[in-house]
């Protein structure tokens, strides 16, 4: 009798999934308010998208050093560092009195959430069986998801309380997932020397000769781009301003996004281990590129409302599967080193120049061909990925010819 595949998840990946669940709900509760707050300054849409870049630009800068520091003090040490560092940065953009001051304090927890991120993705490739990677890797984007969905709700309702009070709420939620992790991930985390591992880290320049790796990369910057950027710093701009909703339409808005996501999310992590990732990665970039364009020119909320929940669907088709791929190319090794940075810096990258490309050209020329540039992002990691290579250990039963770049022997993971 084969076993469940939530039976083979070891403790710690819960426990990771439990956290993801508590960091996400705060996420999510501020996404609604924080264009909102950012515009009660009297700044224009290129400055209010700029807010969230910085979140991801400080990612982006902080993410070779957050790898190192992973793989000199373990993945435990910096997770919890990094939670607490958001927290406090974002209790302060609660009390913050100008632009200025909510740029800053948003940069200073992008520095933190480089650190917890890394750490968690580290765990999860060390720690996630390689028969079933797709569908770990798909419980634990779920667990962060389910909070993307229940957050921007419970945003929308505080907002009600002033644009302030999110932020606060957030605080509180990573103080208690700070505690969830500090208290039941004792074992795991430690920082494990190369000879320990089995296997050295695997350079940038080995990775990128790998072509499953340049198509993980273009694919994590579109899901940075459209899910990360412009998801939370333009969308609600045009449920607000261009369909003249509410504040609190927008956060229903990105809330279907979230629903489609797990509609998608579970099917896509079993899928990809049975089938191989690229046959899920293909239709699910071309699901949201094709929704995501369309998109800016929704004619009422009801049409958007639709077009969000597929864009959520084609995403969580591919982003649990590109990280399931991320940990096949990566394999046993000790994690933390500059490929595993670069997959965290590829999807900042698009965080940060997707709000202000698309910000400046819904504000130049409208929301229609902003959206349309957005998907156009999603159609060129599709092409990538229909140049890869498989990666998944099995496919439909039988073993992938899948080998080391480094070594061009199989892959042992």
């Amino acid at each position: 009798m084969t076993t469940p595949a939530w039976r083979q998840i070891p403790r710690g990946i819960w426990v990771l999934l439990s956290a993801n669940v508590v960091i996400a709900l705060g996420f999510g509760l501020i996404a609604p308010a924080l264009p909102s707050f950012a515009r009660s300054f009297d700044v224009g849409y290129t400055a209010v998208s700029f807010v969230v870049s910085m979140f991801a630009l400080m990612r982006l800068l902080f993410a070779p050093p957050a790898g190192r520091l992973v793989a000199r003090l373990g993945e435990r040490r910096i997770y919890l560092s990094g939670l607490l560092i958001v927290a406090a940065s974002t209790f302060a953009c609660a009390f913050a009195q100008n632009y200025v001051q909510l740029l800053i304090f948003r940069g200073l927890g992008g520095i933190g959430s480089t650190m917890f991120s890394i750490s968690a993705m580290a765990l999860l490739i060390r720690l996630s069986p390689s028969e079933i990677r797709g569908r770990v890797s798909g419980f634990f984007s779920a667990g962060f998801l389910i909070g993307n969905i229940a957050g921007p709700l419970v945003g929308a309702a505080l907002v009600g309380f002033g644009l302030r009070m999110p932020f606060a709420v957030y605080a509180i939620a990573l103080v208690i997932a700070s505690v969830v992790v500090a208290t039941q991930l004792r074992d795991a985390g430690t920082a494990v020397s190369a000879t320990q591992s089995g296997h050295g880290v695997m350079s940038l320049r080995t990775a990128l000769r790998d072509s499953a790796y340049r198509a993980i990369l273009a694919s994590n910057f579109a899901q940075g781009w459209a899910s990360i950027g412009v998801r939370v710093a333009v969308v609600p701009l045009f449920i607000t301003e261009g369909l003249d909703e509410s504040a609190a339409m927008a956060g229903v808005v990105l809330a279907v996004y979230a629903v489609g996501n797990v509609a998608a999310i579970l099917l896509a992590g079993r899928f990809s281990d049975r089938y191989g990732r690229r046959r899920v990665m293909l239709p699910g970039l071309a699901t949201m590129a094709v929704s995501t364009a369309l998109l800016g020119f929704a004619p009422g909320i009801g049409i958007a409302l639709a077009l969000s929940a597929l864009s959520g669907v084609g995403s969580g088709l591919f982003a649990p599967t590109h990280q399931a791929a991320l940990a096949d190319v990566l394999g046993a090794r000790r994690q933390g080193g500059s490929a595993l940075a670069s997959y965290g810096m590829a999807s900042d990258l698009g965080a940060i120049s997707g709000p202000v490309v698309v910000g400046f050209v819904a504000q130049q020329v409208g929301f229609g061909p902003a959206f349309v540039f957005t998907g156009a992002v999603a159609a060129v990691a599709c092409v990538v990925w229909g140049f890869a290579r498989e990666t998944a250990p099995t496919v439909v039963g039988e073993p992938a010819k899948l080998s080391d770049p480094e070594t061009g022997s199989p892959d042992p993971a």
